[in-house]
């Protein structure tokens, strides 16, 4: 009786594929583990097994398997249930899903070992020069890597000799999987039993009579054993006894210590002492009424001003759960905010925290899968950015989603293209836990949830220790630049803020949502912006690196000296970004210490960390920076927050364009005076009466929500339609018109709703690759499954069509 399993690969495939097995791995085989399988040509891939069956496919002869990876599950059932739900969901395959949730070094590829034939015989058959280097290497070593291929050589290009040579029979090639992660472990040093009897210590003297500092580092030893009472490892002993590496391997060689490895977690905290707190009497109300409100809803919002002690209440809350037994999961929008926030529970914790996030090595994300899964002590909190969603929960209590308007909940590219807040919900549902979401500025949608009676609602609209809210300014530009009144981008009002606010010992903020000096260099003879040749975008110049880079496919030119069209040598920056504003300020303020904080600057795994810590110690005076400021930090010496130009955001080509204004300036406003004074805000514009500007004045949250959804009512847009977003890619114009122009048509014929495009986005080429987006609106009540299958079956026919077939098309569900 044949046996098979149905395994789920990296890739984008539309379903599971089947391998056969033998009768004592279907025995040992379980849902959740990996195995290496082959698939196309020679290559070996980490699938994980979804099924097991005795059923052989129709339409292929089943391969079998390389080998079996793990010796228990590492994926849950409820983990493989909730991946289903987001590739059906999102309109994307499960090995999209896959590849993304699991840490890389669990996704095993092989690599090519290159191996000589023993019955190939050079003198029968001529080699070339390249050929023969390959083959006098395979005489002094048993096999090759590509790698090594490449470096012997000396080419990146190695496929046409080795094809060559296996034609010729002289080499043969074998797939080999390696394991990525390795465990970290640390060397200890213990004395050898017999020596630790007291006569036998006379012994061990004699033995060390003549080398002086060994007895010395045994004298040491003993002395360290006493007081510590714990294993010694040898980095400790040889920093506290002087001893060398080599008098630790002599007594080791000596069979006087003997030397033991002890595995150790890569990420570990420690508890503060002083770290207890009580909620104020707001706050109290608050948490009462979450928990009451956890009695009827499973998901509940918490709509708490900027600096109300949100934070405080999701600790207390978290305690609960975690006395309870279960495991909670807090998610925030940037690692940035995972920063600072690790630094509050764990004090609160201890090591019942572990965090997850993209700049964690491959080995700490692995301890912390295997933590999750083995429901460790070490893991009764999870703290991550979006990803951490896929982690293999076995008791999930609690979901805390801070920050839950955040955009950067919604993952882009690549697939599964999911919003982190909505899956965390349906995951909380799969174990019938709750879901706090907290925010000063809610996304629509949430508080359209909330009011219409489908989520809970709790409301804080005090801040913390009755601080006032901070001051809002706004200062007109049109009037300031008429007047002369402004220096560089700095208008007299935040100039002379900012130096009172430096005088009085006090921290300054400053918002500008762009990085770069300046985001187009222009000839002021022709007009001509020197652009990107592989998008359709200008290039951003950059002052330090004295270059012009394109931020959509890294491509760089030297800043030019002429123009490249007419070659005037009168070129001028326009517009500005973070780069800038932080060179205009060491020349206003040149005693003081000038920092950014954008993508450029917080590149490495610590990058936040140095930035934030140096802010927090007040070793860094004024901190300019992107929507990286705008979410949930907390730094208690700042009086003033600046906003260069609100403008910016308000004119952008989407229909959430205001709402995620009103957000930001919000919460960047929320940066100012969190602690003993009263906060400044200033807000620089050339449209001072614009009704979300004044609404941010007036921090009213419901007129601009009131006005927002009456527009999104009016022209069907969230939360009273569903989008979907398709968007085509080709490299050939005309292909991608007419490709476009038929998926359009079929989609109106078929569809009974509202179908928009094709139209071109506004960067309509993106390395090399013309773009073109066709928009649907589902209306509410109208079934979601059917009309996603009916758009998959378009898609599929659009696929058999030989012309179009070289079009790629994404899809993007919820693309806001």
């Amino acid at each position: 009786m044949p046996f098979f399993i149905e395994v789920i690969l990296p890739l984008a495939l539309p379903k599971p594929f089947t391998y056969a097995i033998n009768e004592a791995e279907y025995g040992f085989i379980k849902k959740g583990m990996r195995v290496a399988v082959p698939f196309g040509r020679n290559k070996i891939y980490t699938g994980l097994v979804v099924d097991l069956h005795q059923t052989p496919p129709q339409l292929y002869q089943a391969k079998e398997i390389h080998q079996i990876l793990d010796d228990f599950p590492i994926v849950t059932e409820i983990q493989l249930k909730h991946w289903e739900w987001i590739a059906s969901y999102y309109m994307c395959s499960i090995g999209d899903v896959y590849k993304s949730a699991m840490p890389s070094g669990y996704l095993l590829e092989s690599e090519t070992i290159i191996t000589s034939k023993k019955d190939f015989s050079i003198n029968d058959t001529q080699l070339s020069d390249e050929e023969y280097l390959v083959y006098e290497a395979l005489q002094t070593q048993s096999a090759l890597k590509i790698q090594e291929v490449a470096a012997i050589l000396n080419k990146k290009t190695t496929l046409p000799v080795i094809n060559k040579l296996i034609a010729k029979n002289a080499i043969s090639l074998q797939e080999e999987i390696n394991e990525k992660y390795k465990p970290k472990t640390i060397r200890y040093i213990r004395m050898q039993p017999e020596f630790l009897q007291e006569e036998n210590l006379s012994e061990l003297m004699e033995i060390l009579s003549r080398a002086q500092k060994q007895r010395e580092a045994v004298m040491y030893y003993f002395q360290l054993q006493a007081r510590e009472k714990k294993p010694i490892a040898v980095k400790h002993f040889m920093e506290a006894s002087g001893a060398t590496a080599a008098v630790v391997k002599s007594l080791v060689d000596k069979d006087i210590f003997e030397e033991y490895h002890i595995e150790e977690d890569r990420v570990q905290f420690e508890k503060a002492d002083d770290s207890a707190f009580g909620l104020s009497p707001k706050q109290q109300e608050a948490f009462d009424g979450i928990k009451g409100s956890f009695d009827k809803f499973q998901v509940t919002l918490l709509h708490g001003i900027t600096s109300s002690g949100k934070t405080e209440i999701y600790i207390k809350l978290i305690e609960e759960f975690i006395n309870s037994g279960k495991q909670v999961l807090y998610l925030l929008p940037e690692i940035a905010l995972t920063t600072q926030l690790v630094v509050r529970l764990t004090a609160y914790f201890g090591n019942q925290v572990a965090v997850f996030h993209s700049k964690y090595s491959n080995n700490e994300r692995i301890e912390t899968w295997q933590q999750v899964l083995e429901d460790s002590e070490k893991a009764k909190v999870i703290i991550g950015a979006r990803s951490a969603l896929f982690l293999p929960f076995k008791d999930l209590g609690l979901i805390v989603i801070d920050e839950e308007h955040e955009q950067t909940f919604k993952q882009q590219d690549p697939a599964p293209r999911y919003h982190a807040r909505d899956a965390a919900i349906v995951l909380a549902g799969m174990f019938d836990a709750k879901v706090l979401l907290g925010s000063a500025t809610p996304g629509i949608e949430t508080y359209y949830n909330a009011t219409g009676g489908k989520y809970g609602y709790v409301e804080l609209k005090e801040r913390y220790g009755n601080v006032m809210p901070p001051e809002i300014v706004l200062v007109d530009l049109k009037d300031k630049y008429k007047r002369k009144r402004m220096t560089g981008h700095f208008s007299d009002t935040l100039n002379e803020a900012i130096a009172e606010a430096l005088s009085e010992d006090r921290q300054v903020i400053l918002f500008q949502n762009r990085r770069g000096f300046s985001p187009w260099v222009e000839c002021m003879t022709c007009g001509h912006v020197p652009q990107c040749p592989q998008c359709d975008v200008s290039l951003t110049y950059y002052k330090f690196k004295n270059q012009l880079r394109c931020h959509y496919c890294g491509y760089s030119i030297a800043n030019p000296t002429h123009c490249h069209q007419c070659h005037s040598t009168d070129l001028s920056t326009k517009g500005f970004g973070t780069e800038q504003i932080e060179m205009e300020l060491k020349e206003l303020f040149p005693t003081k210490n000038v920092w950014r904080m954008d993508q450029d600057t917080t590149r490495g795994k610590f990058g936040y960390e140095k930035i934030i810590d140096a802010f927090k110690n007040r070793e860094i005076d004024i901190l300019v920076g992107t929507q990286m400021l705008a979410k949930g930090l907390h730094f208690d010496n700042v009086s003033l927050v600046g906003i260069l130009n609100a403008d910016n955001m308000l004119y952008q080509p989407d229909f959430r364009a205001f709402e995620r204004a009103f957000q930001m300036m919000v919460q960047v406003a929320g940066r100012a005076g969190r602690k003993d004074v009263r906060g400044k805000v200033l807000i620089q514009t050339y449209n001072p009466l614009h009704n979300i500007i004044q609404q941010v004045t007036d921090n009213d949250y419901p007129a601009m929500y009131k006005e927002q959804v009456y527009e999104r009512y009016n022209f069907k847009y969230p939360p009273f339609y569903r989008l979907i977003r398709l968007t085509l890619r080709q490299r050939d114009y005309e292909k991608l018109k007419d490709g476009a122009l038929w998926v359009y048509n079929v989609l109106s014929q078929n569809l009974n709703m509202p179908v928009l495009g094709p139209e071109e986005p506004a960067i309509s080429r993106i390395r090399n690759e013309y773009i073109r987006t066709i928009m649907i609106k589902l209306p509410q009540g109208n079934s979601l499954g059917g009309t996603k299958k009916a758009i998959r079956k378009i898609l599929d026919s659009f696929d058999a069509v030989p012309q179009y077939k070289s079009i790629k098309i994404t899809v993007n569900v919820d693309p806001y």
